[in-house]
C-alpha cells in the first residue's frame, strides 16, 4: 500500500500527476491544507501578539516623539532594524454621510467633489423582483464568474 502524499511532496508534483490522484486523496490533501492554514494563522497571530507586546510601547513612543499617530517608525534592537507600521483604518457613518450629501446638493455644490458614491444592488433582492422591475436594471448589471471552489463529502 502506498504512503499518503505529504504537502511537501505535493508541492513538487507536476500538476497533471496531482490532477490524476484519487478523489479520496485529493479530499485528504484539501483537509490537510486547511488545517495547515489554520495552524499557520494561529502561530502568526501569536507571534504578532508577542511582537506587539515586546516592541509596541517603544514604537508608539517613537511615533509620538515624531508627532504622528500612524505610519512607519524604525528602531534598532540587537543589531537588527525593526520597522513598526501603525496602519490607519477609517470608516464612515453612511447615514451621516447621506445627510451631508443632501445638504451639499441642496446648497448647489457638486456632491462628487466631496463624497465618492458607489451604487449597488443586492443580488438576492434583484432576483426576487418582478420581471418588469428587473428589466429596468438589466442593462446596468454585469455578471462575471468568480473563483470556483470544491468541497468533498463522504457519501454513505
Amino acid at each position: 500500500m502506498n504512503q499518503p502524499i505529504t504537502l511537501n511532496q505535493l508541492r513538487q508534483m507536476p500538476l497533471g500527476d496531482v490532477a490524476a490522484l484519487p478523489v479520496g486523496e485529493l479530499a485528504r490533501l484539501q483537509k490537510e491544507v486547511a488545517e495547515a492554514v489554520s495552524q499557520t494563522k494561529l502561530v502568526s497571530d501569536l507571534l504578532n501578539g508577542v511582537l506587539a507586546r515586546r516592541f509596541g510601547d517603544r514604537a508608539t513612543a517613537i511615533r509620538q516623539e515624531s508627532g504622528k499617530e500612524f505610519g512607519i517608525v524604525r528602531f534598532h534592537e540587537d543589531g537588527i532594524e525593526l520597522i513598526a507600521d501603525q496602519k490607519k483604518e477609517v470608516s464612515w457613518d453612511q447615514g451621516k454621510l447621506a445627510t451631508i450629501a443632501t445638504r451639499i446638493a441642496e446648497s448647489g455644490e457638486d456632491v462628487s467633489e466631496y463624497i465618492k458614491t458607489t451604487l449597488t444592488v443586492d443580488e438576492r433582492k434583484f432576483s426576487a423582483w418582478p420581471l418588469h422591475i428587473r428589466d429596468a436594471f438589466v442593462d446596468a448589471r454585469t455578471v462575471r464568474t468568480g473563483k470556483q471552489s470544491f468541497q468533498f463529502e463522504k457519501t454513505v
